[in-house]
């Protein structure tokens, strides 16, 4: 490790000198911060959303001085043997209802599909090198999150020409020695593993400060939640280029389910009259309950939701940046511990704590109907979400194990403003795209409209080698709905190639959608759900029977014919007289046994009668 380290160093410092052009030798001390964050925010239907943020720089000096300080050194040398410029990985489970929560948190920046999903941007000279240091970087970080991401091979990596724009300062670099890949794996679980890995990244490994609040019973029993780690370079003007790394976990807690008490882990239905019913409807009655709305009944605390308290701040965090902030209306009664000074904003709609290093935190959020009572009159439960820009749906059409249909439909909420968009897939080689059949309509309207579609590129499969590539630029009008179809073909596989449970179906990885603006910058991304591909599937039963019946046969034929052709019968007087002596003692022991047992004259006085030889000839084996 010692002879690694000044390699690793002055490696990496030519890498961020080289791609961010810096000369500076005074170090900002902006650039070197970390702060963490944590952002609590009430949705409808009973749902909270909670957005922690791990944000860390490393100067070049640092770099230098082979002091990594806040940033992973695991992480840093993976990134560094890669050629690794910029960095982006998500691990995603759930989905985001945004006809409900609305808007996705970060603009969907930091939102993954469900599985694992991984791009990057490599230093290489040619394509060859660039799919080298790429399995590199996906073996590499597999075992240091514990996840499958070595799978990701030809069969699930793209180079996306449209949809991905690098987030960090590139400007010495050109298209002929950055390379851009993408991979994705739909069928990865994410679970516990994925997360301890994460919290080992932080500079307070999870002890101290908001990190305390992650447990993963709370985490994987949300909703939907979000993993992300984004690492790239950042050349502020004038100042020295960073390498900033940011960790962000978002996650949609059902607020009556986390308050489950930890003696009741069994989910179980509530009684029927203790369930919430809206009874201004005609039709309610003793049997019949119409859901109340959710949002008259979110008094929470800290401790309900996450399990526990927050154990103080971490003390490498920034003191200028608040560890946790709440969005809701300042009307609205919020209650803390002892010794936290709260701070609200001009917005009206969020309010931030500063809390003492070495003591708990605590959030008591009472029940709105309380403090309407309080305050004799009406007030606002919660923050109305944003409309996002854009819905996306998308589905299998068709029928039969042969050929089959996608469906996405895309629906622009705004009455008065158009959506440009780029939309991408990544398929598996098995679905062989008819493009010839793509076709975008209006809703209400027949035929195909090509002015909703831009621009098409489309990289065609090869066969067990790579995947599907589909990238098409649209445009929405507004308060319009459009239909994106196309035609498929499905492959048959060979009986190796299917998993144990190839009656579940194929997993085909998210579409990826991405806003952009009159600059052709992204500003809002979202991702589709993932589908379940049938493909035609042998009876593996089969295979097994016939292998049973024919060893069978082969078995009883085998050893009749070699029983026939290798036994010889022979007469008894040909027989070997090598055995006459064991025959005679077995026999005079036998006797002796049932002299014994019937009682004879000869067992009493214990003489036993001589047995008189019998001739070979009439023994009988």
């Amino acid at each position: 490790m010692r002879q690694f380290l000044p390699f690793f160093s002055l490696s990496l410092l030519s890498f961020l000198s080289t791609t961010c052009g810096a000369t500076s030798t005074t170090s900002d001390t902006a650039a070197a911060d970390y702060h963490e964050q944590l952002v609590l925010r009430p949705l409808p239907q009973s749902a909270l959303l909670a957005s922690f943020n791990f944000r860390s720089n490393i100067t070049v000096s640092e770099f230098e001085a082979h002091n990594f300080r806040f940033f992973p050194r695991s992480l840093g040398q993976i990134l560094q043997h890669a050629g690794t410029r910029e960095l982006h990985l998500r691990f995603g489970l759930g989905r985001w209802d945004s006809e409900s929560w609305g808007a996705r948190p970060w603009d969907g920046a930091r939102e993954g599909g469900t599985g694992v999903e991984l791009w990057a941007w490599l230093e290489a000279q040619s394509d060859e090198e660039a799919d080298h240091k790429w399995l590199t970087l996906t073996n590499a970080l597999s075992g240091l999150f514990c996840a499958s991401l070595n799978f990701i091979d030809g069969t699930r990596t793209t180079r996306p020409v449209m949809s991905f724009q690098p987030e960090g300062d590139h400007p010495n670099t050109t298209a002929t020695d950055t390379h851009l890949l993408y991979g994705v794996l739909p069928h990865e679980v994410v679970c516990t593993e994925n997360l301890t890995p994460f919290l080992k990244l932080l500079p307070c490994k999870g002890k101290a400060g908001i990190a305390t609040l992650l447990d993963g019973h709370k985490l994987f029993d949300a909703s939907w939640q979000s993993m992300a780690i984004d690492v790239r370079p950042i050349c502020p003007a004038g100042g020295e280029c960073v390498l900033q790394i940011e960790l962000t976990i978002d996650m949609v807690l059902d607020i009556d389910r986390s308050k489950r008490p930890r003696d009741n882990p069994i989910p179980r239905p509530p009684p029927g009259h203790e369930l919430p019913c809206n009874t201004s409807k005609p039709y309610h009655s003793h049997d019949t309950c119409f859901p109340a709305d959710h949002e008259a009944n979110q008094d929470w605390t800290l401790s309900q939701i996450f399990g526990r308290s927050m154990k103080g701040t971490c003390p490498l965090t920034d003191s200028k940046v608040p560890p946790v902030c709440l969005q809701v209306p300042n009307s609205r009664a919020v209650y803390h511990s002892d010794g936290v000074l709260e701070k609200k904003n001009l917005d009206r709609i969020s309010r931030c704590f500063e809390i003492k290093p070495d003591a708990d935190f605590e959030i008591v959020l009472p029940n709105p109907r309380d403090d309407q009572e309080n305050n004799q009159g009406a007030i606002t439960h919660i923050v109305k979400p944003e409309t996002p820009l854009l819905y996306a749906e998308r589905s299998f059409t068709g029928h039969g194990q042969e050929r089959g249909g996608m469906q996405t439909i895309l629906r622009n909420p705004s009455p008065d403003t158009a959506v440009e968009f780029i939309y991408m897939e990544s398929l598996p080689w098995f679905m062989r795209i008819y493009l010839h059949t793509m076709s975008a309509r209006i809703d209400g309207q027949s035929g195909k409209d090509e002015s909703l579609v831009k621009e098409v590129y489309y990289r065609p499969a090869v066969d067990r080698a790579r995947a599907t590539q589909l990238e098409v630029r649209m445009r929405v009008p507004p308060a319009s709905t459009v239909f994106l179809t196309y035609d498929f073909e499905k492959s048959i596989l060979r009986y190796t190639e299917y998993p144990p449970d190839a009656n579940r179906g194929f997993d085909v990885a998210a579409a990826v959608i991405t806003i952009l603006n009159s600059a052709n910058e992204a500003v809002y991304n979202l991702r589709t759900t993932t589908l379940l591909c049938s493909l035609p599937t042998p009876d593996f039963s089969m295979p097994y029977n016939v292998i049973i019946f024919t060893s069978t046969a082969i078995a009883l034929a085998f050893g009749g014919m070699f029983n026939i052709l290798v036994r010889r019968f022979v007469a008894a007087d040909e027989g070997p007289e090598v055995g006459l002596a064991a025959v005679k003692a077995k026999l005079k022991g036998r006797l002796a046994v049932l002299a014994k047992r019937f009682g004879g004259a000869g067992a009493k006085k214990g003489v036993v009668e001589e047995v008189k030889p019998v001739p070979v000839a009439d023994v009988k084996e």
